[in-house]
């Protein structure tokens, strides 16, 4: 069974204890503690047996006109332990942070033929929009 987490900066040693799949490349520390470190940077984990095996990470941010917003940046869980769940309830925790920082909607993007994410943002009350992506090299 898994349990999640909401970390925060004295979590550093949790997070470095990571399953092989569940980024997209090796957690470095320096990076884990700037993160970990910034007040709107949010990470929620799962955890099994002290290891690492699923994240959700957003950021909330302010603007002069705007509400406060929850933006969720990334979401993954090792292979061996999808299909259970486990994300569903990293995003209800994240929804949870997001609603206890003032936060009135989150959003997240996704690529349309990206089928599980689009399949597990449905299922936590996502309504698909019609926005266009723009990327710069910068």
């Amino acid at each position: 069974m898994f349990t999640t987490k909401v970390l925060n900066k004295t979590d550093i040693s949790l997070l470095m204890n990571v399953a092989d799949d569940v980024f997209d490349n090796p957690v470095n520390e320096k990076l884990v503690s700037e993160f970990l470190n910034d007040p709107r940077h949010h990470i929620v984990v799962a955890v099994i047996d002290n290891q690492v095996i699923g994240f959700a990470s957003a950021v909330h941010y302010i603007h002069p006109d705007k509400q406060t917003e929850l933006w969720i940046n990334e979401v993954g869980v090792a292979e061996e332990h999808q299909n259970k769940c486990i994300a569903k309830a990293m995003m209800k925790e994240l929804f949870q942070l997001g609603k206890s920082l003032g936060c009135k909607v989150a959003w997240v993007l996704t690529e349309s033929d990206n089928l599980p994410a689009n399949k597990l943002y449905q299922s936590v009350g996502g309504e698909k929009s019609e926005t266009v992506l723009y990327e710069f090299k910068i």
